[in-house]
């Protein structure tokens, strides 16, 4: 069964590296609030408060994101579920506008196709673990 569906209205910070799912809505960015770690900065730190962590953003707001150009947030969205295969889409921001794009490949077992780097593969990493959490719930 194929499945094509819209990215969520939320984001995450693209220097959040999430590590240990703590519930909660689906409608979050990563599908859920997620702990983890701050890597805007060296060294990486857990951060106090992981609400711009999960929620993207926080430039201005947080002390540790990056002054400097870059991203601002990351979209994810399921492209594809067939066969426990998973299509993770992702699109990351600036200012509100999207730049890079496109699609991180998951097998059945959870392991990823390369993606561009790290931290955007652990964030779709958890995506997709909240979606496959959500759909044996269901």
């Amino acid at each position: 069964m194929a499945c094509l569906c819209y990215y969520t209205s939320e984001v995450s910070c693209p220097y959040f590296y999430p590590t240990e799912s703590r519930g909660g809505s689906a409608t979050l960015p990563l599908g859920g609030f997620w702990a983890g770690e701050c890597r805007a900065a060296a060294p990486p730190a857990e951060p106090g408060d992981a609400t711009y962590c999960n929620l993207g953003y926080a430039r201005g707001l947080c002390a540790r994101f990056p002054a400097a150009e870059g991203p601002d947030a990351v979209r994810f969205a399921v492209a594809r579920d067939e066969g426990g295969r998973l299509g993770i889409l992702y699109a990351i921001e600036r200012d509100h506008y999207p730049g890079a794009h496109g699609t991180i490949e998951f097998a059945p077992g959870g392991e990823a196709a390369p993606a561009p780097d790290g931290l955007l593969e652990r964030q779709a990493a958890a995506y997709a673990e909240s979606y496959r959490r959500r759909k044996e719930t269901a």
